[in-house]
């Protein structure tokens, strides 16, 4: 070995042994065990960047805010289960008993009293980052199982959302979401949802590169909506048994909404039978839908079977959004399209640039794109 070599080697072996060459660990990160009877949000509130907060095995009646970055609520898997509170003046009488009482309560009662399940929220100058929540249930809550707002890199992993009012998880105004393997199921409108905004109309946001993977998502109005954002990946889902599998949702703001790769997913059977609504009209049967979209890829998914009778029906529709909006430069590629009625592929509205090409399909309208 040469002199060089073992100066090289000495200056690697004092790198390792400083830590410098990898990520520390932050220095009092710590774990906060949560036990049936004891407060969750308690612990949020006691714990500090980089902890855990592990919730064991049982069922817990109440809401969670979170406001702070680099923390994990942890569960035991689904016998970890958060439920509302068992009245409005049980959450009210819990957020007083569990937060500071520097304003937070009410901040904590507005999670609790909107119906959510836990929130996580940060605020238009400064976003709440690096949150994880994996490995429990959420069940029954009157609006959503996870809400967030004002997010980066939120990550939701092996969870299953069930039977709230709204969505199952759903975020706006966020960047960089993961919500990967996680159960979405029984929910009154979509189990997976992302926008730009709910409160207000505008342009699409760059979600840079948000990820929706792995996830199952039964039994809702729609598996996952997908409304005015941009740059994300909607991959290896499995969905069934909703009125519709994925809608993507734009309108004539800019930028517009799109530029998103829907691939690889079991889009089947999504027959169940949802009335209008003030936005939409009655859905069934519906596979993927685009309305008002852009430049979005939609390729290698299996969408099998989807049958209904609303205009929105088939395995893969674009249609001209209700505000006027069209489909431009979108490209179905090589998707297996088989059995959905009225028609496997449909490209409806004044859009342009859409492309249709090698997929496995029965009958179109127009005709000609099988």
């Amino acid at each position: 070995m040469t002199k060089r070599q073992i100066i090289c080697l000495a200056c690697t072996a004092v790198v390792v042994a400083s830590g410098l060459g990898a990520a520390a660990p932050s220095a009092h990160a710590a774990t906060h065990v949560v036990r049936p009877g004891e407060s969750i949000q308690k612990a949020v509130d006691a714990a500090k960047s980089g902890d855990t907060i592990f919730i064991a095995p049982g069922t817990y009646r109440e809401s969670v805010l979170v406001t702070k970055s680099n923390l994990t609520l942890r569960g035991a898997g689904r016998t970890t289960v958060l439920k509302p509170a068992a009245t409005t003046a049980t959450a009210t009488a819990t957020a007083a008993t569990t937060v500071p009482a520097a304003g937070r309560s009410a901040a904590v009662n507005a999670c609790a009293s909107a119906g959510n399940g836990i929130c996580v929220t940060g605020t238009a100058d400064k976003d709440v980052g690096n949150v994880t929540i994996r490995s429990l249930t959420l069940s029954g809550y009157k609006k959503n199982g996870i809400w967030a707002t004002e997010t980066d890199r939120l990550t939701v992993r092996n969870v299953t959302s069930e039977k709230n009012g709204t969505w199952g998880i759903a975020q706006q105004q966020s960047t960089r979401a993961v919500f990967r393997d996680n159960i979405a199921r029984d929910n009154g409108d979509a189990g997976i949802f992302i926008a730009n905004t709910v409160e207000r109309e505008g342009g699409a946001v760059d979600t840079k590169k948000a990820v929706i993977a792995g996830n199952r998502m039964s039994g809702n109005r729609i598996g996952a909506t997908i409304r005015r954002v941009r740059n994300l990946t909607v991959h290896s889902n499995d969905m069934t048994a909703n009125c519709a599998g994925v809608f993507v949702v734009g309108d004539e703001s800019e930028p517009g909404a799109g530029d998103m790769t829907i691939r690889a997913n079991k889009i089947y059977k999504n027959n169940k039978s949802c009335p209008a609504t003030n936005r939409l009209p009655a859905i069934q049967g519906s596979g993927i839908v685009l309305t008002g979209a852009e430049t979005t890829t939609v390729r290698n998914n299996l969408i099998l079977d989807n049958v209904g009778v609303s205009p929105l029906s088939g395995g893969v529709v674009l249609f001209q959004s209700f505000v006027g909006a069209s489909n431009d430069d979108n490209e179905i590629r090589n998707n297996r399209v088989r059995g959905n009625s009225p028609y496997d592929l449909v490209n409806k509205g004044t859009g342009t640039g859409n492309q249709f090409v090698g997929n496995s399909c029965q009958v179109s309208e127009p005709t000609g794109m099988c």
